[in-house]
């Protein structure tokens, strides 16, 4: 542990598994207090049972769902009545119900996955960095995008939008609140290894697409994001904001 974090609180929304949980570890390995947030209360115990076992206290397990964004300003106060105000926010939590041709996608996937995936971050986002400018305090944002969101994405039309609109959303947000302190960068991972992504890992055929492309010829395990998720959360990264880092094997140069 070399406690790049410590003294920090973070909120990490999709907290319970994958790559949400993968940052939870890797953040308190580094000393730092982690609200591991999603809508299911069993699998957020269950995550923070399993880290607290490592690192004694460093999880603390909440109830948000980030697609009700009306009770986003609730969750955030109750963090802050509870335990302070977070100094990193992860926006991770992320929904794909749609899987199939663009032209037959139906608007209730498509409002769903905007509700989700943009709605909830921005929402996050506000709250977490409207306290921070009140306490005169920086802090980091940091988004999950995907590399689906800077290539064209087949099949994953709308999950594909949202995670381009949030590379913007990233950028906008960086010059607003930077005078303030505050920077916001995004992650873009490749093909990784999550149950969120089960329907490409348990498919040979395509693994292969991907994987025949990217340099590396596998897809990424979840604690290979979270590297980046503690590097720019830290101070090693003070003067690194607005950008979109992609963790892909090398999926996008080829």
């Amino acid at each position: 542990m070399s406690g790049r974090l410590t003294g920090r609180l973070a909120i990490i929304t999709g907290g319970s598994r994958g790559i949400g949980e993968a940052i939870a570890v890797a953040y308190a390995r580094e000393g730092a207090r982690v609200v591991i947030a999603s809508r299911k209360l069993e699998g957020i115990q269950a995550a923070a049972e399993r880290i607290n076992a490592v690192y004694p206290g460093a999880a603390i397990p909440m109830v948000c769902h980030v697609g009700k964004v009306e009770t986003i300003p609730a969750f955030v106060q109750e963090v802050e009545n509870k335990h302070g105000i977070p100094d990193i926010l992860v926006n991770n939590a992320a929904t794909n119900p749609y899987f199939g041709p663009m032209l037959d996608l139906e608007w209730s996937a498509w409002d769903k996955t905007f509700q989700v995936n943009l709605k909830g971050t921005f929402a996050m986002s506000r709250e977490v960095a409207s306290r921070l400018i009140l306490s005169n305090r920086s802090g980091s944002i940091i988004n999950m995008s995907s590399v689906y969101g800077t290539v064209g994405a087949p099949y994953q039309s709308i999950y594909a939008m949202t995670k381009a609109a949030m590379i913007s959303m990233t950028r906008t947000m960086a010059v607003e609140l930077g005078p303030a302190d505050i920077r916001v960068n995004a992650i873009a991972p490749g093909l990784v290894d999550t149950r969120f992504a089960s329907a490409i890992v348990s498919n040979p055929d395509l693994v292969r697409i991907f994987t025949e492309r990217a340099p590396l010829h596998r897809y990424a395990r979840p604690d290979e994001i979270a590297g980046m998720a503690v590097f720019l959360a830290s101070s090693d990264a003070s003067y690194i904001t607005g950008q979109t880092i992609p963790i892909d094997g090398g999926y996008t140069i080829a």
